[in-house]
């Protein structure tokens, strides 16, 4: 008897943009269909407001919109809970109240991995509980992770080729630093992306660098980060920084961990640096506005050398 198949929503917001390509290699090995929300836009901003505090970041919020988009279209919906990835770090803390904000928030059947290295959960275990729940087996479960893990770590390698060839570019190179859900958000970082492509800037990505070679790079800025996610922007910054031109910071408001780790980098990074801060209310003149003056400046500043 062949057995029933199970559709799995994956909103595209927060965590995908960091996973994407280990979910749904996992899931296709696994045989489970795939439904995904689209690409951010107002109507998924509004519905997302509708269920999130005032307090929320623009991520969550457009976050929840995702998950609303996706109620009446699958049997489950992904929402992973990641405490923390290495023992006496964290994540933010929306990634470890996720689930609980998605449960109570919405009556939907979830499907959800629990990552939490001070309590000796890695990935590979979250992922083998995780078939399970769907009804495979721990030896089918743990095939499919291996399978997924060797192309999602294909997959980074040839996202890192294809950016180390943007750096031979003699356009000036700006590196967008933030958290992916940010940068590549159709609504957060889409119009920065936008505005940087019509002033012909090659645009380079803090989340995508060789962690190995980068890695506690952080460390010649502070000796502890609490925020494992922030040590990465740190990292990339640092690892880009001798490569480009100029770092555009993007935050979604009102990111605790982003307004202390940005500040730390305008202060303590010798590179040409704007933080843009982005609400549901961000004008995209007003973007346009101040990246054009510190394309400016830059621009000013190498003439200058």
């Amino acid at each position: 008897m062949e057995r029933e198949a199970i559709a799995v929503g994956i909103p595209k917001a927060l965590l995908y943009y960091n996973y994407h390509v280990l979910w749904e290699h996992f899931f296709y090995v696994l045989g489970i269909d795939l439904v995904y929300s689209k690409a951010s836009d107002k109507e998924i901003l509004e519905n997302g407001k509708s269920y999130a505090i005032d307090e929320a970041c623009l991520a969550l919020k457009m976050y929840l919109g995702h998950v609303y988009y996706l109620l009446d279209k699958v049997d489950y919906i992904l929402v992973p809970r990641i405490v923390s990835l290495r023992k006496h770090e964290k994540t933010c803390t929306n990634f470890y109240a996720l689930y609980d904000i998605v449960n109570n928030l919405f009556k939907t059947k979830i499907i959800h991995y629990n990552i939490d290295a001070d309590s000796h959960i890695n990935e590979r275990k979250a992922f083998i509980k995780m078939g399970k729940e769907l009804g495979f087996s721990r030896t089918t479960s743990a095939y499919a992770y291996k399978k997924a893990k060797r192309v999602a770590k294909r997959n980074a390698r040839h996202r890192l080729i294809k950016q180390s060839k943007l750096l031979e570019s003699p356009k000036m190179k700006i590196l967008l630093a933030g958290h992916p859900y940010n940068l590549h958000d159709n609504l957060i970082g889409g119009p920065i992306v936008n505005i940087l492509n019509k002033l012909d800037i090659e645009i380079i990505y803090s989340d995508i660098y060789d962690d190995n070679e980068g890695k506690d790079k952080y460390k010649s800025i502070t000796p502890h980060l609490y925020w494992t996610y922030n040590q990465d922007i740190i990292n990339a910054i640092l690892y880009y920084q001798d490569k480009i031109d100029g770092v555009i910071m993007v935050t979604s408001f009102p990111c605790g961990p982003d307004s202390l780790t940005n500040e730390m980098c305008i202060r303590k990074i010798n590179k040409p640096i704007i933080n843009l801060i982005i609400d549901e209310l961000s004008s995209e003149v007003g973007l346009e506005t101040r990246i054009e003056s510190f394309v400016d400046i830059i621009k000013a500043r190498l003439n200058h050398e």
